[in-house]
């Protein structure tokens, strides 16, 4: 079995601009580049990552891509393009499709001033030039507002695949279920709906936290998507404000521990090998 980390992340303050990035963030201020992660995919057996953009920026975009070219266990990224701006994006996609490890889009709709930036009809026609591109989207779904957006983006844009990061970060902290719970289940309903199983450490307790803390919405995404549309994936560096990689790791483990053989294969693997078009190893 491929085992894959479908979502981490790069940054380096001295050559690159994150303006969400400040001080406040502790623990994850600082640069993270690749050599400081080999060694914690190697005690966790993970074989390939998905890179994913941390900045709406070329300039993070062709840092990934750099790093791929470098770095074997990258087996593709997320990158940027302008969406809203679809001239500007659809030549961004030719010129970024020419590396073959560019496997999909990602914008921070979060730190977007406007909740219904999504749905703006440049936006949907940027997103239609994905689908027609053969290009997943990740969607930084925060609010319950953004996964009220996945039905009407499956509708507006029938082509396009897409994965709800970090399971929309369901309130687990506060023990809550509601409206997440009725939410994720109505985006899964859309066969081209995928969803990750990463960041939900920092969703909890950062003190406290455990798979079983984490259970309650897991094996409801597991209900409702199946194995086959969830993937795993680490949020490093992120997941240093609430433990480390091998916490993850280990955590994720007992949270799958109940499932068959080949549905754990499909969450640590296969799901994102299908989604992001990695090349399947032997």
């Amino acid at each position: 079995m491929s085992v894959i980390d479908a979502h981490q992340h790069f940054w380096n303050l001295e050559t690159g601009s994150y303006p969400w990035l400040t001080p406040e963030h502790g623990p994850i201020h600082r640069t993270f580049e690749p050599d400081e992660l080999i060694p914690q995919l190697a005690a966790a057996g993970v074989d390939r990552t998905v890179l994913v953009q941390s900045m709406d920026s070329y300039a993070d975009t062709d840092a990934m891509l750099a790093q791929a070219d470098t770095y074997d266990f990258v087996g593709a990224v997320v990158g940027w393009v302008p969406l809203h701006r679809p001239g500007e994006a659809a030549e961004a996609l030719a010129r970024y499709r020419a590396h073959p490890r560019f496997a999909g889009v990602r914008h921070l709709i979060h730190d977007e001033p406007d909740p219904d930036w999504l749905l703006q009809d440049a936006v949907i026609e940027g997103l239609g030039l994905l689908a027609e591109a053969g290009l997943p989207f990740d969607v930084v779904a925060v609010l319950p507002r953004h996964l009220e957006h996945i039905p009407v983006l499956a509708e507006r844009v029938p082509g396009l695949r897409m994965v709800i990061d970090h399971l929309a970060k369901p309130p687990i902290r506060e023990k809550g279920w509601e409206p997440w719970a009725s939410l994720i289940a109505r985006a899964a309903e859309c066969p081209q709906v995928h969803a990750k199983v990463s960041g939900l450490n920092t969703a909890a307790d950062p003190l406290t936290w455990s798979a079983a803390d984490l259970r309650p919405y897991v094996e409801h995404a597991l209900e409702h998507f199946g194995a086959d549309r969830l993937m795993f994936g680490s949020d490093w560096p992120v997941a240093l404000l609430a433990g480390d990689y091998a916490q993850v790791w280990r955590e994720t483990g007992a949270l799958l521990s109940g499932l068959s053989r080949a549905e754990r294969a499909a969450v640590l693997g296969g799901t994102a090998t299908r989604f992001y078009g990695l090349p399947e190893t032997t």
